[in-house]
């Protein structure tokens, strides 16, 4: 079947009618250009061993030879790959045939089709070229709920991910109808370090160095150059320089990490009510959610991003991609960690509401028996590790004696601390047609979920929580994270909670027998 009003692009001409077309010829081109960038990063340090033991000419020869067969080899499967892929996309269908000996065939209801992303390298990009995935957000494994078109010409991308998701008009009156929510301003870099991506690039970089250093065998060199360097500093000292070192690092990771997920940053509604956002410096990524799958959002508060006041802004939808390649966070963020007030006028702007229900005043606050199990848990916690090395500190030597007592200094309040923030950030609301719950410390945070979309309740009481009168609800939906919970409520409140959130839902579970 023929698609109607497209007449085909540049290498999407239909093989043989019936209205197939193959990917972008130009795929080709972008292998063997892959494949002269690992015969070159090969090439040369294979050249330099060989120079050092016979005639330059030869070893010069013998590379050159190799990199040719690479480059011919694989500039040769990926031709094989193109002619023996095709795709079309029907009027209830979306099917994509590819394989030489093993065919595959794969198709997709397009009534199931729920996102159609594009993402380009930097070698894409230049050539003109996008990756598209076609997804139905279900995770059936083994990659059946997705179509991958690797690559298309990017005016073919923009044309299937307009076909594919145009639904007709939807969503009812409010503000920003359409066009743009919101778009990056470079000040946000600044959330970057606070990030816990800084500390563990500055773990990464520090095993990397170390790792990289034994392939070479220079390890013990390594270790005895830093060893020279503190040779007059107290070890307490240098492992605090080590540390500050590789934090250092961490911090500039990110901050590169960020410009290149971020940069060009920009959110827009689309005529049909889709939720498209747009980024990325070398590759760029295009990831469409339609509104009409929206069932909520969720504002997150990293504690080091909390302590500046700033939030990012996740979509709480069905339908998103599920499979392994694309189960990742950045992939339901609508606004990366900005302050708070913008975060909460996107939010609105996305829900098309006049303020966002995250922002909520007068959530309920849980009762103090709430607080008292958060400081338990805190300090049980803190305990643990003070306790073992005391035990091993009486078996083994005093200086563990000593650790533990700072480990108890230190770790003491800041486990009281955190638990006492924990509690005061529990909290839940029914605001309009959402209900509200916030929970967390090191990562806190507040989702406004369509009580349409809640499907079921889970209520869990453990004998403690039973003893002090609280229990944990559980708000079930197919959207998002598939759950959503209102930690250590006060039991009679929270079941009234759940049957004003969504009445009749919870009622007949709630019954007393006569």
């Amino acid at each position: 079947m023929s698609v109607p009003g497209d007449a085909p692009g540049d290498g999407e001409r239909p093989e043989s009618g019936g209205g197939w077309r193959r990917l972008a010829p130009r795929t080709v081109l972008a292998a063997a250009l892959v494949m002269a960038g690992i015969a070159v990063g090969a090439g040369v340090p294979a050249f330099i061993g060989l120079a050092g033991s016979r005639p330059v000419w030869r070893a010069l020869a013998w590379v050159g030879t190799g990199a040719a067969l690479l480059i011919v080899g694989g500039s040769a499967l990926d031709y094989v790959r193109w002619r023996r892929t095709r795709y079309r996309i029907g009027a209830e269908r979306a099917e994509l045939h590819t394989g030489l000996l093993l065919v595959k065939r794969r198709s997709l209801a397009r009534e199931r089709i729920r996102s159609v992303d594009l993402t380009a390298n930097v070698l894409l990009r230049v050539l003109g070229l996008v990756k598209v995935r076609i997804g139905t957000g279900e995770n059936t494994g083994g990659g059946e709920s997705t179509l991958e078109l690797d690559p298309v010409t990017r005016e073919e991308g923009e044309r299937l991910r307009r076909e594919l998701l145009h639904r007709g008009t939807t969503g009812g009156p409010g503000p920003h109808r359409e066009g743009e929510l919101a778009t990056l301003d470079p000040a946000w870099i600044r959330y970057a370090p606070l990030s816990f991506v800084a500390p563990a690039l500055g773990g990464a970089v520090a095993g990397g160095l170390m790792q990289v250093s034994e392939w070479f065998g220079a390890q013990g060199k390594l270790i005895e150059w830093v060893r020279d360097r503190f040779h007059d500093t107290p070890v307490v000292w240098m492992i605090a320089v080590l540390v500050v070192g590789a934090c250092a690092a961490g911090v500039v990771g990110a901050l590169g990490l960020w410009v290149e997920m971020w940069w060009n940053y920009r959110l827009e509604r689309e005529p049909g009510g889709t939720l498209r956002v747009r980024r990325g410096l070398f590759t760029t990524r295009s990831i469409s959610i339609e509104e009409r799958r929206l069932r909520g959002v969720e504002l997150v508060e990293p504690l080091g991003v909390r302590t500046l006041g700033a939030a990012r802004v996740d979509a709480v939808a069905t339908g998103l991609a599920a499979d392994e390649d694309s189960r990742h966070a950045d992939h339901k963020t609508l606004l990366p960690a900005a302050p708070r007030i913008t975060a909460e006028r996107v939010a609105a702007h996305v829900l098309r509401e006049a303020a966002s229900p995250t922002g909520a005043a007068g959530l309920t606050p849980h009762p103090p028996a709430a607080r008292t199990r958060r400081l338990r848990w805190a300090v049980g916690a803190a305990l643990v590790p003070v306790l073992v090395l005391a035990a091993l500190g009486v078996l083994l030597t005093d200086a563990l004696l000593y650790v533990a007592g700072a480990c108890a200094v230190v770790l003491l309040p800041l486990a009281v601390l955190l638990a006492l923030d924990a509690y005061r950030s529990l909290g839940h609301a029914i605001s309009g047609g959402y209900l509200v719950a916030r929970s967390g410390t090191v990562r806190r945070t507040t989702v406004a979920l369509q009580r349409g979309g809640v499907v079921g309740w889970t209520v869990k009481q453990s004998y403690f929580q039973r003893r002090a009168g609280l229990i944990t609800l559980t708000a079930t939906t197919a959207a998002g994270a598939g759950a959503y919970s209102v930690y250590d409520a006060e039991e009679p409140e929270a079941l009234a909670f759940a049957e004003a959130a969504v009445p009749g839902l919870l009622a007949p579970f709630l019954e007393r027998p006569r």
